[in-house]
């Protein structure tokens, strides 16, 4: 096959959420999806594995974009660590809702449950909470000794944890341009915080449960 179109990775992103969107469903095959865009299948294989490598790739690359376009303003000296987390968080949502049908449709109706789509974006997030001083949080510095040294894992999971909550809010979010997403996100950054600082520390599976049952006012 004769094609003078270099095939990359962020080609086949675009050509794959295109065939989703419009049909409802995964190609029949690679081959068959290789051939209808014009290229070759084995160069499919330099960049994915399967149609499941892609879907678990996309919001996880959607995160990347996000913070490289954050980098420039996290990237001022002044810029306190949670202004960097919610500049991120902006971006990031206003590129799913740019993305929103497509997010949708991989997530499905309940992604707690489609935990493979969300492995990725999980060690992405994870490696860039990893890159934030906490020792300029407010909410952190006020916190007794136990909530300032807790450690960096259990850290990370409370903002894993928030993100979700903040996803599935965006999910069904009705107001208009998904306003009320950002008041959220903003509203709740330092629950976890808040928590630990309140009541005894437990186990971060009971603040898992506290973010996805409690009632957040959405106004």
């Amino acid at each position: 096959m004769e094609n003078n179109n270099t095939i990359t990775e962020e080609r086949i992103f675009e050509l794959y959420s295109d065939y989703i969107l419009n049909h409802g469903e995964r190609p029949k095959n690679i081959y068959r999806f290789a051939k209808d865009n014009e290229f070759e299948e084995k160069d499919f294989y330099e960049y994915f594995a399967s149609f499941e490598h892609i879907e678990r790739r996309i919001l996880q690359e959607i995160f990347v974009k996000s913070v490289d376009l954050a980098a420039t303003v996290n990237e001022n000296q002044g810029t306190h660590s949670k202004e960097k987390v919610l500049n991120v968080y902006y971006i990031f949502f206003e590129n799913l809702t740019m993305n929103r049908s497509l997010v949708l449709m991989l997530l499905g109706k309940n992604m707690l449950h489609n935990s493979k789509i969300l492995t990725p974006l999980r060690e992405t997030h994870r490696n860039f909470i990893k890159t934030l001083d906490f020792n300029d949080w407010e909410i952190i510095k006020n916190a007794k000794s136990d909530v300032r040294n807790f450690n960096d894992k259990a850290r990370e999971e409370i903002f894993w944890l928030h993100l979700l909550s903040s996803i599935d809010f965006w999910r069904k979010d009705t107001s208009p341009a998904f306003e009320k997403t950002d008041v959220f996100i903003e509203k709740t950054i330092d629950t976890g915080f808040e928590i630990m600082d309140s009541q005894p520390l437990k186990k971060v599976a009971d603040l898992g449960k506290f973010l996805w049952k409690e009632k957040f006012k959405k106004d």
